[in-house]
């Protein structure tokens, strides 16, 4: 009997296979999709960084100076917020959700195409300003009315806010999908408190972004339709307000901090757990520590602001809630302590980044509360001391978080694991260079340095400490070199690492490594937390199906999700250059092409039991 699963595998033998990872809607791929751009515009923001410090190298120095630095500054911060932070963690929550909750793909596979190359485009629509040679250069956060087309006159800006807001509409239904996914698609038995944290924290993070991202979308389309139109939101001349911005974007801007924090939190307790052969302490609390986390994350964007003259009422509130928030924090931290207290903790390259995330993220943790006394951060406010910290949260908390989650699941989604002791030197050496880059800042800030200068006096006595950071932030491009060459080295060695190489605890270390198109041949049941392992203590080697062997539905590749975004693309670069008739053609086709979808008869196809039989067989051979 021949089926479907034949029938579409040859269609996609004989089409080319750049053709089939442009379609495919398999989130693995999608995942491998979102792991590749992230890591190209990572390398881009890497060097932005490394020539912004080597400028402030020396007292006086002109390498990079005036608006060639701004630019540097605003494309850093944007690229690493929004096209690296975003998409990486978003590789980890396609390859590896569906896999936890026991589902075959997730709710809406065309949706989740669309929303990568949605991001895409609005990344490579924002990057392409460095080759046009007018980038954004109002900082990442884009205050008005520097950003307004008074003070920032040509493209730079406009290429900043449709980048960002096509790339948005894509995160937007990417945190929509995994909703979808983690409520209706959990195996058999695996309710809300049985769900691995990893799930629970991106599912806390989906939800963010579907509350936080609309704000930004508001923000961006008045910025546009001033820049564009003329119109007068923020122009005070005309009876408009700067601070409605910073208002809409930091209620945007510090959800987004838990939304990029949270899912490496959700590592750190995978890691932790699997590595101290425990698990987790206090479940519970985690997940509702999780949740408060969620909730209080809309409640002190204002802390932002406390320079604007709010009033001491208002500065009062958010203070007071922006130290609240430091409570469900510090749970975690304690429960992450507690989770290896008494373990036999095996410290591989993935637990090592894990217990590293610790302090460096409670140090980050600390400063935010010093930042959140209002009287505090008037001192603190634009100096290099902000730098350090959102750096020690950020890169502390997520890079940390995303090479840890990295070096667990790489074996699941490629098939071999990395090598370890190549892992360990690229860990040492980038969070050595970590520390020695930014613990310094601190100090920087301290002594007056204000964040985004080019340039200081020889007088001002920093020198030396900026070329310590300088040092560091060199050896922080060499431990991810390292990295980099990790995964040439160990893919030209590589040998199979088998279904479970860690000794697991969740559903996806039940199936074979990297995962079949399927996911699973029959869909688990799910009887505790940790499924997996409480199988294993109960003497079984594997998951018992909650289903009889029968026909999986699966969907097919789909070419509409990279024709819609090539069509934002092209709206998108007709409205920079303000040729209304490409960018009004662009829309046109976007909308066409979305008019079509609905019409289109894709039933997807079938994968019978007896190909899956012979899938499963050749992966136990």
């Amino acid at each position: 009997m021949t089926g479907g699963y034949n029938k579409e595998l040859n269609n996609r033998l004989r089409s080319h296979w750049l053709w089939d990872w442009i379609t495919t809607t398999d989130h693995k791929k999608i995942a491998v999709l979102y792991m590749l751009g992230g890591t190209f515009f990572f390398v881009i923001a890497g060097v932005q960084a490394l020539l912004m410090r080597t400028q402030l190298l020396f007292p006086n120095n002109d390498f990079m100076v005036g608006r060639e630095f701004n630019e540097l500054l605003s494309m850093h911060g944007t690229n690493m917020i929004f096209f690296v932070a975003m998409p990486l963690l978003f590789a980890l929550m396609n390859a590896i959700i569906p896999l936890q909750i026991g589902a075959r793909d997730v709710a809406f596979p065309f949706l989740n195409a669309l929303g990568f190359w949605l991001f895409f485009a609005g990344a490579l629509l924002m990057n392409l300003s460095m080759l046009f040679g007018n980038s954004p250069d109002s900082g990442w956060t884009n205050y008005v009315p520097i950003a307004s087309n008074t003070y920032s006159a040509g493209t730079g800006i406009d290429y900043y806010a449709l980048g960002i807001q096509i790339s948005g509409f894509g995160t937007l239904m990417g945190g929509l999908n995994f909703i979808a996914t983690i409520i209706n698609m959990r195996a058999p038995g695996m309710s809300l408190l049985r769900m691995p944290l990893f799930t629970w924290t991106s599912f806390v993070s989906s939800a963010l972004i579907l509350f936080g991202f609309p704000p930004l979308t508001a923000g961006l389309f008045l910025i546009i339709f001033e820049r564009l139109f003329g119109a007068g939101f923020f122009d005070v001349a005309v009876g408009g307000n700067p601070v409605i911005w910073q208002h809409l974007f930091w209620i945007f801007g510090h959800p987004e901090v838990y939304i990029v924090v949270l899912p490496a939190f959700g590592i750190m307790s995978e890691v932790i757990s699997t590595f101290a052969k425990k698990r987790l302490f206090g479940y519970n609390s985690m997940v509702f520590a999780s949740l408060l986390i969620g909730f209080l994350g809309f409640m002190v964007w204002a802390h932002h602001m406390f320079t604007v003259g709010m009033g001491p009422v208002a500065n009062s509130i958010f203070a007071i809630a922006t130290m609240a928030i430091a409570v469900p924090t510090g749970i975690k931290v304690f429960n992450w302590l507690f989770t290896m207290w008494g373990g036999k903790i095996r410290f591989t390259t993935a637990m090592l980044f894990a217990v590293g995330f610790i302090p460096t993220f409670v140090i980050g943790g600390v400063t935010g509360v010093m930042l959140a006394s209002p009287p505090g951060d008037y001192q603190y406010h634009d100096s290099y001391f902000v730098v350090a910290h959102f750096h020690y949260t950020l890169i502390g908390g997520v890079v940390l978080g995303l090479f840890a989650g990295a070096y667990y699941w790489w074996p699941k989604m490629f098939g071999y694991k990395l090598n370890e002791t190549i892992g360990k030197w690229s860990f040492w050496v980038f969070f050595i260079g970590f520390h020695l880059t930014f613990f310094i800042q601190h100090f920087l800030g301290f002594f007056g340095m204000p964040r985004r200068v080019f340039t200081y006096q020889a007088e001002d006595g920093v020198a030396l400490i900026n070329q310590i950071s300088t040092v560091g932030a060199y050896m922080q491009a060499l431990g991810v070199a390292i990295i980099v060459f990790n995964v040439i080295y160990s893919y030209m060695h590589r040998t199979p690492a088998g279904n479970d190489p860690w000794d697991g605890r969740t559903l996806e270390w039940t199936i074979p490594s990297p995962a079949p198109v399927y996911n699973f041949a029959q869909l688990p049941k799910v009887r505790s937390v940790d499924a997996f392992w409480h199988e294993k203590m109960l003497g079984n080697k594997q998951m018992e199906p909650a289903e009889p062997l029968g026909p999986i539905h699966m969907p097919n590749n789909n070419h509409l999700p990279f024709l819609m975004s090539l069509g934002m693309f092209v709206s998108g670069l007709g409205f920079i250059f303000r040729s209304w008739e490409v960018g009004a053609l662009g829309l046109a086709f976007f909308f066409l092409v979305m008019f079509l979808r609905s019409f289109e008869k894709d039933h997807g196809y079938h994968i019978e039991p007896d190909e899956i039989q012979r899938v499963e067989k050749g992966a136990n051979a």
